[in-house]
């Protein structure tokens, strides 16, 4: 399935995409979903977030081809870093270039999103956790990211509201194991790369945070983007494209002045 969260004459609701038309949904988001019976027409939707993030959690250098890219060391464990809910819009939301950034970045990555509480999961039943899968652009700051990692840490640079678009869906039944990723800027391939270059996989990466933290429905894993990133300007339209889920799309705005 394709699901879907949407706004439909001033209402919001969920759906099943088939096609050019949502099924709408009813039951629990990360329980039992059932048909209404009502069918609404894509072209009169307006997709929204499809999920209200409860944390996000990133992981850094997680793409064999982006770890060449910058000559570095393989970790022997996987980085990890949080972004806040806050950061979070949706397909066609803009990116707001900060006022005082001078470096930001796009990122594409395939997310994962946790259906169930877990704790201490196995690589062996880490997915048996998730309800399904989205697109993601982990938009950072530059600037701010090498002064923040030259002390040790790693906050602000990733953290800017709007600094971390999902969607357009979110996707079940998939194997994360082999999908196609591919980020456009302004139409031209930036990144294209298979989920199986992942150095920890989604299975990994769940078993590895919840030998510690309880994760929760609604988190969301960013998996690591590849090989391939760059600079964003104000004008700029970044789609990201995860085989089996769809296209992200977001342009990118000015801060509005004070």
């Amino acid at each position: 399935m394709k699901i879907a969260r949407y706004e439909m004459d001033g209402q919001v609701h969920y759906g099943e995409l088939a096609g050019e038309s949502l099924k709408r949904l009813t039951g629990d988001w990360f329980g039992s979903l059932r048909p209404t019976g009502a069918v609404d027409p894509l072209d009169r939707a307006r997709l929204l977030l499809p999920l209200q993030p409860t944390r996000i959690f990133g992981a850094g250098l997680n793409y064999v081809s982006h770890i060449e890219e910058m000559n570095l060391k393989r970790p022997p464990v996987p980085l990890l870093f949080m972004k806040p809910p806050t950061a979070a819009v949706g397909p066609g939301e803009p990116i707001v270039y900060p006022r005082d950034a001078t470096d930001v970045h796009f990122e594409g990555e395939l997310a994962a999103i946790i259906g169930k509480r877990v704790r201490r999961a196995t690589e062996a039943n880490a997915l048996d956790a998730l309800f399904g899968y989205t697109c993601a652009n982990d938009v950072s700051e530059r600037a701010v990211q090498r002064v923040e990692m030259s002390l040790g840490h790693l906050l602000i640079g990733k953290s800017y509201d709007s600094f971390c678009p999902l969607g357009p869906v979110i996707a079940t039944g998939l194997d994360p194991t082999n999908l196609l990723l591919e980020t456009r800027v302004n139409g031209k391939v930036r990144q294209s790369v298979r989920t199986s270059d992942l150095l920890f996989s989604v299975a990994q990466l769940i078993a590895y945070l919840s030998h510690a933290i309880t994760l929760l429905p609604g988190d969301v894993i960013l998996t690591g983007t590849p090989s391939g990133v760059g600079p964003i300007v104000v004008g700029d339209v970044i789609d990201v494209t995860v085989e089996g889920v769809g296209v992200l799309s977001n342009s990118v705005v000015a801060e509005a002045p004070r």
